[in-house]
């Protein structure tokens, strides 16, 4: 990053400690080398159990009919680069990492590959999700990826089996038949989903995140024209380029069109682009600013104003072009002039545009601007600010903590996080931003439709009552049936109460909250008693303490130890935990699938992908009272 833009301290995961971006967690607890050496050792190429080469991890992909599903055959580089009649080796990647390495394939996720577009411009991110020391010398088809997911930097192991149909890979192609670094990163990414069918449709800012651990920020440009924030608009892209911030945009369908229909123009409704550049040229004395997007598919560019054959190209200053020229195949400059009337189609592509009346029409055709930086000074102009970020896992309890939107009479139910913001010098407009994620049901991106927001209050003592939050609504997010819900917010210095909620209630779901501030913040359930304790400390408190016999009794002590065994550090099991442990110690000699085991948890407890100790404690009382009565 530029001296200019300062790195966030996370508070949670402090730099070395597991989950932090230089030391990664382990997903599905499997571990890279000791893998690999054990395939090594035995002479046998690495299969993924838990994400095995077949049906379950390809998913029901919409544009396959159920036959050619069937046609899918899941192969290796080497038996790949045959069937595709191609010579040489098969390498890892080939001259460095490029944003025109690939093309689409027949899976719906052009979302994701704009977002690896982007990433391939910012090498220090590049190096971090993608391990390039990796090749295929010592060849175990064994290959690992870096993501942060859900606030926690997780490493994460595939096979190198890949999805065929008609002696084509179905997945992302690389323009070199013998380059196979981004099929591999998108099938790490689909195993981190459910399936390569849980990736279909998105926001490339889910994989920015998922990219970076970053801050993002969607603008929508009808939007920003109709508040008059053209200029602010333009401000955030440009200050994000300057931080090296990933950035993507989409288009909107036109007249009905289906996804993915090529217009006139050249651009394709209802696709995701990557932004790979800006800059300012003059034509004729008068500013142009120029945006450079990136399609996925490699192909089909913007042939309007500004396109690689333009006119235009020859009105602006040899300096200009030499600074805007260069660009790859299924790359391309749009640009807006100011003074310059716009008449633009319904299907011209998305950019920022600027300042006048003309442009109301621009906005009103297009959709959405998305930008992901590691931090939220972007937003605000304030480069040299070091915000501070700290996390929360939470989760709705149907019929206990899952209360609804404000307007429900049940709102109150839902957890209450009370954070307390120390006074700031005045940088900037903005000094807290809230960040909601929503985490997927039985680890499939695509399971859970829960429309989700959240509310801040000015504190009182003590957990809000219903009165009390019906009659101090501070501020209020707009929801969304997306991933994530992001406000930055200018706040005095005092106590807040946040409360996150889904728009029915009684939906059970499991939550990420993080706060980011530009001074200290402490933070803690609203309804925990207990005294205030400093910065580091909060990160750390756990959402189920442990407890002693005295309080719990013996069984749950000793509960208590055989969870703690298997149990991952923030005293939470996956659903693989939960089932090595039920397995191994409790069910003897019956092996319970995932499958089952997740109907269990469910069922007993109420929780879903993560499984607090009271969840575990539910189900073996339930397991071991119904095997007394067998």
């Amino acid at each position: 990053m530029p001296e200019t833009c300062t790195r966030i301290i996370n508070l949670r995961y402090k730099d070395g400690s597991v989950g932090s971006a230089s030391n990664p967690d382990t997903f599905n607890n499997q571990r890279f080398e000791q893998l690999k050496q054990s395939s090594l050792r035995r002479g046998t190429l690495f299969v993924d159990s838990t994400f095995p080469p077949d049906g379950n991890s390809l998913g029901d992909i919409p544009d396959l009919q159920p036959w050619q599903r069937q046609q899918v055959k899941w192969c290796r580089p080497a038996e790949i680069k045959k069937l595709m009649r191609v010579g040489g080796n098969p390498s890892f990647i080939i001259d460095g990492a490029s944003r025109t390495d690939f093309s689409q394939g027949l899976i719906g996720n052009c979302w994701f590959l704009a977002a690896i577009g982007s990433l391939t411009l910012h090498k220090e991110l590049l190096v971090q999700v993608v391990p390039c020391e990796q090749s295929f010398e010592e060849y175990a088809g064994i290959f690992h990826f870096r993501f942060s997911w859900f606030g926690r930097w997780v490493d994460v192991v595939i096979d190198d089996f890949l999805p065929m149909m008609k002696n084509e890979l179905l997945s992302v192609r690389s323009k070199s038949a013998n380059e196979f670094w981004v099929p591999l990163l998108e099938k790490a990414y689909a195993k981190l989903c459910g399936s390569y069918a849980d990736m279909h449709a998105g926001n490339p800012t889910e994989a920015f995140k998922d990219f970076s651990g970053g801050v993002f920020m969607n603008y929508e440009l009808r939007n920003q024209h109709d508040h008059n924030h053209d200029e602010e608009l333009w401000g955030s892209l440009s200050r994000a380029t300057d931080c090296k911030s990933m950035i993507g945009c989409g288009t909107f369908p036109a007249n009905g069109a289906a996804a993915n229909t090529l217009a006139v123009t050249g651009l394709v409704d209802w696709h995701a682009y990557a932004v790979t550049g800006v800059c300012e040229v003059k034509k004729h004395g008068k500013p142009v600013r120029l945006v450079r997007l990136l399609n996925p598919w490699g192909y089909q560019e913007w042939n309007g104003k500004w396109s690689d054959n333009s006119y235009l190209w020859n009105q602006v200053s040899s300096e200009d072009q030499k600074n805007c020229v260069k660009r790859e195949d299924g790359e391309f400059w749009y640009g807006v002039m100011i003074i310059m009337k716009m008449m633009l189609n319904k299907n011209c592509h998305l950019l920022l545009l600027l300042l006048l009346m003309e442009l109301e029409d621009f906005c009103h055709n297009y959709s959405y601007l998305s930008i992901c930086c590691e931090n939220p000074n972007f937003m605000d102009g304030d480069l040299t600010c070091q915000w501070k970020l700290m996390s929360y896992n939470g989760r709705w309890i149907a019929g206990k903590t899952a209360g609804g939107s404000f307007n429900e009479r049940t709102f109150h139910m839902n957890p209450q996080y009370r954070i307390k913001v120390k006074a700031v010098e005045n940088k900037g407009n903005n000094n807290l931003m809230l960040s909601l994620m929503k985490k997927p049901v039985q680890n499939r991106r695509n399971s859970s439709q829960n429309a989700i927001g959240f509310s801040v209050f000015k504190a009182n003592a003590g957990k809000l009552d219903a009165r009390y939050l019906n009659q101090n609504l501070y501020k209020q997010s707009s929801f969304t049936s997306d991933r994530e819900v992001v406000e930055l917010f200018k706040v005095e210095p005092g106590e807040y109460v946040v409360v996150p909620q889904t728009i029915y209630p009684n939906c059970s779901d499991e939550f990420l909250l993080t706060v980011y501030t530009k001074t200290g913040v402490k933070m803690h359930r609203g309804d925990d008693d207990h005294d205030d304790h400093d910065d580091h400390d909060d990160h750390d408190e756990k959402p189920t303490p442990k407890p002693t016999a005295e309080e719990e009794g013996e069984e749950i002590s000793e509960n208590y130890k055989l969870f703690k065994k298997y149990s991952d550090r923030d005293e939470e099991l996956n659903i693989v935990q939960l089932q090595r442990l039920l397995n191994d110690s409790l069910l003897d000699d019956i092996y319970t699938d995932e499958g089952t085991i997740v109907m269990l948890t469910y069922q007993y407890s109420g929780f879903t992908v993560n499984v607090p100790l009271e969840g575990f404690v539910a189900v073996i009382s339930q397991l071991e009272s119904s095997k007394s009565k067998c």
